[in-house]
Parts: structure tokens; C-alpha cells; sequence
């Protein structure tokens, strides 16, 4: 399995969109995506991050591809203030 944390920089005041946004993508990863396992938004001190679970590389490249996945970089155009931070894992156990 493949575990991601992807920290999100938001824009300052666009906090509620970006939730909205992004809470919608999770619903349509849950339900549309076999290979995916965890899809959650997370918030911290520091701010935003998504954790994600994959069965493997090829589910991790359908998420990517995925035509929810394209429509929604549109949506959090202006919502974010930079590219977002990626830590891939192995999962061990």
C-alpha cells in the first residue's frame, strides 16, 4: 500500500470554499475510486493536509486521471496560496 500526506496552502479568507471544494472531492474519491482506501481532509496549527491510502501505484495513478480529480483543480483556482506539499510512505503494517 501507498500512504500520501498532502499539505495544502490556503488562501487567507478562503478557508470555507477551499472545505467545500475539497470535501466534495473526498466524497467523490470514496465513492469512485476501488483503489483508494482513505480520502480525509485534516487540519492542524500548520493548516490543511489530506491523508490518502492506495492499494497500490495503479490506484494512485487512476486518482490522478480521474475526471473528478481534473474538474476540481479548476474549482480551487484562487483558493490556494501554492502548490501543494506531497510526503509519499510505504506502508509497512
Amino acid at each position: 500500500m501507498i500512504a500520501l500526506l498532502a499539505r495544502l496552502k490556503v488562501a487567507a479568507g478562503k478557508e470555507n470554499e477551499f472545505e467545500a471544494v475539497m470535501l466534495d472531492l473526498a466524497a467523490q474519491v470514496r465513492a469512485n475510486e476501488p483503489g483508494n482506501q482513505l480520502y480525509t481532509l485534516v487540519k492542524d496549527d500548520e493548516g490543511y493536509a489530506v491523508m490518502e491510502l492506495y492499494d497500490d501505484d495503479e490506484a494512485l495513478r487512476a486518482h490522478g486521471a480521474s475526471d473528478h480529480f481534473k474538474a476540481a483543480g479548476a474549482k480551487f483556482a484562487g483558493l490556494m496560496a501554492g502548490r501543494p506539499e506531497l510526503k509519499r510512505f510505504e506502508v509497512i503494517g
